[in-house]
């Protein structure tokens, strides 16, 4: 038993958890604000490690100030998607909007495809060190970096919708759309933020992704990955969205392990996430923090 082995996948089970966390955040907000599963999340990552390359390799920007124009533009990007796309979509079944989501999911791949290509493309040189030794552990500083911010953000998240005026705006529509619109609340406006945060924070995560595996159609994958971290979190809980990430982290590497010492599957890395997820929709269907909903028959 390589215990070493075992203890360098842990601990980047959790500094990849951390970022499956915020991903799984973005998938929460959107739902707790409309009752919407966003199945173009990871189409957000895509766009965002690209547009971020694209700074940074056509006008040799600087990683900051390409990093920090690719969280504007898609802030704004996801105010006009909702604003023009969704919002014609309110009143209309939730299985409609979803197949909208499905649907904006493909057209972003194929515009991704056209503009950049399919095949991998490297980030230029971010950090002057390939790896940082922590207590004699190989970590990348691309996943240090992720791992930062990514606290920052759950306590930046923590702290709006706990204090701040349009935080509290936020959970009220969640609660309730009407009661919300009588208390002169903007719903329409409250759904274009929450996109608009959720593209925004999603290219903070395609960004450490294409840093340190490349940028790729294949990035968008990530969005599907972290999904069973929100329905093992509780699909409308912020709380539940960052265990999720950190256990489905955590489960990854571990069953990477598994596999590489003793089965030698050569996929379980992949397919572990999804087989945690039938589990817990078979054993506690609403997740470890969601909410369960009572319906009389």
């Amino acid at each position: 038993m390589n215990v070493e082995l075992l203890l360098q996948l842990v601990v980047n089970g959790l500094i990849l958890g951390t970022l499956y966390g915020v991903v799984a955040m973005c998938f929460t907000l959107i739902y707790k604000a409309s009752q919407v599963v966003n199945f173009a999340q990871g189409e957000f990552l895509l766009i965002g490690a690209w547009v971020c390359w694209w700074l940074l390799t056509e006008f040799q920007l600087p990683f900051y100030a390409g990093f920090l124009l690719t969280l504007v533009f898609m802030m704004v990007f996801g105010i006009v998607l909702q604003v023009l796309v969704l919002r014609p979509m309110i009143g209309e079944p939730v299985i409609s909007v979803i197949m909208v989501t499905i649907g904006l999911s493909i057209f972003f791949q194929a515009i991704m495809k056209w503009l950049f290509g399919v095949f991998t493309q490297p980030f230029p040189p971010i950090f002057p060190i390939r790896s940082v030794d922590i207590f004699g552990l190989n970590v990348q500083p691309a996943y240090l970096m992720s791992m930062v911010i990514s606290l920052l953000i759950m306590a930046g998240f923590a702290w709006f919708f706990k204090y701040s005026r349009l935080g509290l705006a936020m959970r009220a529509t969640a609660f309730n759309q009407q009661v919300a619109q009588s208390l002169g609340i903007s719903v329409k406006q409250m759904f274009a933020v929450s996109w608009a945060i959720s593209a925004m924070v999603s290219a903070l995560a395609g960004v450490v992704f294409g840093i340190v595996n490349g940028v790729s159609p294949a990035l968008s994958f990530f969005g599907i990955k972290v999904f069973p971290a929100v329905i093992l979190g509780g699909l409308d809980s912020i709380v539940g969205a960052v265990v999720g990430g950190l256990i489905i982290g955590v489960l990854e590497n571990l069953a990477e392990y598994v596999d590489g010492q003793w089965l030698n599957l050569g996929n379980l890395y992949a397919i572990a996430p999804f087989y945690a997820l039938v589990l817990i929709l078979m054993i506690k269907p609403y997740g470890l923090f969601g909410t369960e909903k009572i319906e009389r028959l």
